[in-house]
Parts: C-alpha cells; sequence; structure tokens
C-alpha cells in the first residue's frame, strides 16, 4: 500500500486490476473519515468526451512502477457508481458505492459522511 503523504504524487497513474488490465487513471483519494486513512480511489474512465470518475476500494491496493493494482475486477469497477469528472459524490449515494462491493456502510456517530475527498 502507499503511504498517505504520497497520493498526490500518483494522481493520473494507471490504475490496473489484479490481472493487470488498465481500468483508467486515478484522479483523487476518499479517506474514511473515522480513521483518515485512503479508503477508495476514483478513476478516470470512459471516451474523452464521455469520461466519468468511477469509485473503486484501496483495500489490498498495491503500487507498482507507475501504476495502481486494486484486487478488484475491471468490469466490476466499471460498473461501479460514478461521478462527473468535475463531480462530488452526495452524501446520500455514499452507501450505494459501499453495496456495490459488498461492503459495510457506517456513517459516523453523529451522521457524519464517511468518506471525504483528498
Amino acid at each position: 500500500m502507499f503511504e498517505p503523504d504520497d497520493i498526490r504524487e500518483w494522481r493520473d497513474h494507471d490504475v490496473v486490476d489484479e490481472g493487470g488490465s488498465k481500468i483508467g487513471s486515478l484522479e483523487s483519494i476518499y479517506v474514511d473519515t473515522a480513521t483518515d486513512q485512503p479508503a477508495f480511489a476514483t478513476v478516470a474512465t470512459g471516451m474523452p468526451m464521455r469520461r466519468r470518475l468511477v469509485f473503486v476500494p484501496l483495500d489490498g491496493a498495491r503500487v507498482g512502477p507507475g501504476y495502481l493494482k486494486v484486487r478488484y475486477a475491471k468490469n466490476q469497477v466499471k460498473d461501479a457508481p460514478s461521478i462527473d469528472l468535475d463531480g462530488v459524490l452526495p452524501a446520500e449515494e455514499e452507501s450505494a458505492v459501499f453495496a456495490h462491493y459488498k461492503l459495510e456502510y457506517r456513517t459516523g456517530t453523529g451522521g457524519e459522511r464517511r468518506l471525504a475527498r483528498r
């Protein structure tokens, strides 16, 4: 796993699945608000005029020379909830991101968001 301090250096690097298939390029990182640790990445995918950002969990992610390898299949990631390139994930849609990957979702004790963009 990469260190949180190195996140900005990885922007625009390739994101690949376990088999090495390119999913897209790393756009940003969302941290878990409870731990302040990287939890999800947004990956730019699609054709130049129809690009969007899809979410992929970072649990089990590894770095290689010029890429970030995630443990989720390319097709699963491409079917994940997405936002526009300049969009923001609405709080009410966070649970759908977790559900897509069959991950448990809980808001903070005061009902606050679970994810924050870095």
